[in-house]
């Protein structure tokens, strides 16, 4: 049963891009695609797998879990945070090593500790990218080394970004700009975040960088500002500092934050009502907000569950699951 509800609901760059370049612009708050050139074309992302790897850690394991660093998680290719085998660190410690400075020796010690073994950690990491629908993700390594098997495209990382920033303890690392630690590492944990542009005033809050050879360099990185929040994420742009700026403040520019639905109670008909439990709001351009159908789809028994889409242009931009009272 459909029902549509009855309420009134009001390039060209300036800056270099590499040729085999790829990009994509997200909503943060809903995952749609504003812009984008390839987004869905299948690239290497390099040490943009490390957010994916963080989010799996943390949904998995205790931050004050206790690490042994392995013998061949201190001698991990890549670039390292000079973890020593044998030494004993918190998993928080690890987590921020990682996404701080991009730590391969990290995601080796962090894949064998919460997953059993890397293999055991990476079938995790694509358990959950399925279940998350990043269809066009697969992984080999929890780092991002190159392997040819080891893909996303430009929008299915900038969802990952989305989808491991609604977890408060991966919020929390990502956003950290610098890092002291009591864990007694060797060489100390005075860590600097490598993502410049969250030490710059451009509204970025949380990223991650990356590069290989093959790869070239890869950035994502969360903006906020005026209330709006957008994911920028491209592969093998080698100006990525200046194309993310450029396109986060074109995207604030042209978009405005627009409320469809505060939070409370709709009525649909005289026997059901949809329990909104947090407001939708979405991006828009200003032609947009007119161009907007909400419709309501029931469960068969109808007093369980209904799944509220936005669509825009006969085109679903927004999906949500609500409560119903009868």
């Amino acid at each position: 049963m459909i029902f549509v509800l009855a309420f009134s609901l009001t390039a060209y760059f300036g800056v270099a891009q590499a040729a085999s370049a790829s990009y994509a612009v997200i909503d943060a708050d809903t995952g749609r695609l504003l812009y984008g050139s390839s987004p869905h074309v299948k690239m290497p992302i390099a040490s943009l797998t490390k957010m994916w790897t963080a989010l799996v850690a943390v949904e998995n394991a205790e931050l004050d879990m206790e690490v042994t660093i392995s013998h061949e998680a201190g001698l991990a290719e890549g670039s390292s945070i000079y973890l020593e085998p044998g030494e004993k660190v918190k998993l928080e410690t690890l987590l921020y090593g990682l996404m701080l400075r991009s730590g391969n020796d990290a995601a080796h010690a962090i894949a064998e500790s919460v997953g059993g073994s890397v293999e055991g950690f990476v079938d995790l990491m694509n358990e959950k990218a399925l279940f998350y629908g990043l269809k066009n993700t697969y992984f080999t390594n929890p780092s991002g080394l190159h392997h040819e098997f080891h893909i996303s495209t430009a929008y299915d990382t900038a969802l990952m970004l989305k989808y491991a920033m609604d977890n408060e303890n991966f919020r929390e690392i990502a956003t950290t700009i610098t890092y002291n630690s009591t864990d007694k590492l060797t060489h100390g944990t005075n860590w600097l975040n490598k993502h410049r542009l969250l030490r710059e005033n451009v509204g970025a809050i949380a990223g991650k960088t990356g590069f290989t050879k093959i790869a070239g360099r890869t950035l994502a990185t969360y903006f906020e500002k005026d209330g709006k929040r957008v994911i920028v994420v491209t592969l093998n742009e080698s100006n990525d500092w200046q194309v993310h700026k450029y396109l986060a403040e074109k995207a604030f520019d042209e978009y405005k934050a627009v409320t469809i639905a505060d939070k409370g109670t709709y009525q649909v008909n005289k026997n059901i009502s949809v329990i909104l439990k947090e407001p939708i709001r979405l991006l828009l351009t200003p032609k947009e907000e007119n161009q907007l159908k909400n419709v309501l789809y029931l469960s068969r028994k109808q007093s369980e569950f209904g799944v509220w889409h936005i669509f825009l242009n006969n085109r679903s931009v927004f999906t949500k699951k609500v409560d119903l009272e009868t």
